[in-house]
């Protein structure tokens, strides 16, 4: 190895220790100061904290700019469990003020209809420099993965549908909500586009990310007006079951930072790609629905977000590499081969080969990290 490539790779090294040397010391210093808070307003902290260890110090908003914030579990005075979010960071508190007014009026806006219920929240504090929003931990007794494929089929398709009641369809309606929840046009999802295209354009010549995401962009590009057709709808885009907790028969979503206005099909995008890699038998199921009961320009407007969704994960997979070294870099660099593979097959409108996404799970198990196969233990 020449000079230059061990100096990239000092560097490579450095920048990760740095990265997960800062979240720790973040970690340890915001405790120090959240302990006695909450213990003020009787609330104290489990002992094991899932969504602070393994890859956690790794996640990075790709289409927004994201800030420190804590997600803890915990309990109250009567042993009641709870989900502790809190930030000291002057974005992150403003992002847990923003996701507590979406909550708040998402089922208030005229053309919305009960979309999401949401965890009941117990207690907002706001002590000193640090935002703390408390809310009551959803207990389900077996997880969405877990459930039969029709059971899956329906509440996800359930979800959707509901999303599909709020549209902002008049000058008003779009004022009153492009402040509070944003709103996304195909211009947007264009540029956006370009920006995943400029954070892949480091990546070596034998990763083909690069000229999936210019083929991808040549499509968003010549049917504009398909996206602008299904735009102005209320969509998650995150809506992965992570994110939501299912109880006595109710949908509850965890996450209302990810809600905005823009192409109906956004958030049915995001779930597809997950489930590529976690159910393909319900990616299936509802991708068919959409062929048998929905128009064709619908179906060609839900495979353009499932292009530029795949797109951003190989952009948001490719931002991690400076971040990593050894077995997560590899890991890292193996992920975006794998959703590279993905695009591709979708770019012609079929799905990956399950061989190919076998390879990718059995490889990806190897080089996960103790902590962060404990971190995914129930999250989905």
């Amino acid at each position: 190895m020449d000079e230059a490539s061990q100096g990239t790779k000092a560097a490579s090294i450095m920048t990760s220790l740095n990265n997960k040397a800062v979240w720790d010391l973040y970690l340890q210093r915001e405790l120090i100061t959240l302990i006695p808070i909450l213990s003020r307003y009787g609330f104290s902290l489990d002992d094991v904290q899932p969504h602070t260890i393994g890859e956690r110090f790794l996640m990075q908003a790709v289409t927004t700019i994201g800030g420190q914030k804590l997600i803890l579990r915990g309990s109250d005075a009567h042993g009641n469990p709870v989900i502790i979010k809190a930030a000291r960071d002057i974005v992150g508190k403003a992002e847990i003020k923003h996701e507590r007014l979406c909550r708040s009026l998402i089922n208030e806006l005229a053309f919305a209809y009960n979309i999401f219920v949401a965890p009941a929240e117990l207690r907002f504090i706001e002590d000193g420099d640090i935002v703390i929003s408390i809310q009551l931990f959803i207990d389900q007794d077996i997880s969405f993965l877990e459930r039969p494929l029709v059971e899956q089929f329906s509440f996800a398709l359930s979800a959707f549908k509901a999303q599909e009641h709020s549209r902002a369809t008049t000058g008003g309606h779009v004022r009153h909500i492009s402040q509070t929840f944003g709103y996304k046009t195909s211009s947007d999802y264009l540029t956006l586009c370009q920006s995943f295209l400029t954070s892949t354009s480091s990546l070596p010549t034998s990763y083909p990310a690069h000229t999936l995401i210019e083929e991808v962009i040549n499509q968003l590009t010549k049917n504009t007006e398909r996206i602008e057709q299904y735009g102005g709808f209320l969509t998650h885009t995150d809506f992965v079951p992570h994110n939501f907790r299912i109880k006595d028969n109710r949908l509850y979503l965890l996450d209302f930072s990810a809600i905005r206005f823009g192409n109906k099909h956004e958030g049915w995008a995001r779930f597809l790609n997950f489930m590529t890699l976690y159910h393909p038998a319900l990616e299936s199921a509802l991708i068919s629905y959409v062929e048998m009961n929905r128009a064709g320009e619908e179906r060609e407007s839900l495979q353009l977000m499932r292009l530029f969704r795949l797109a951003e994960l190989i952009a948001y997979y490719t931002k991690t590499l400076t971040h990593s070294e050894g077995a997560l870099l590899s890991l890292n660099q193996t992920r975006i081969q794998f959703w590279s593979d993905v695009l591709a097959a979708e770019l012609h409108n079929t799905r990956v080969a399950p061989t190919i996404t076998a390879v990718y799970q059995a490889t990806r198990n190897t080089l996960r990290s103790a902590e962060e196969k404990q971190r995914q233990q129930g999250l989905h």
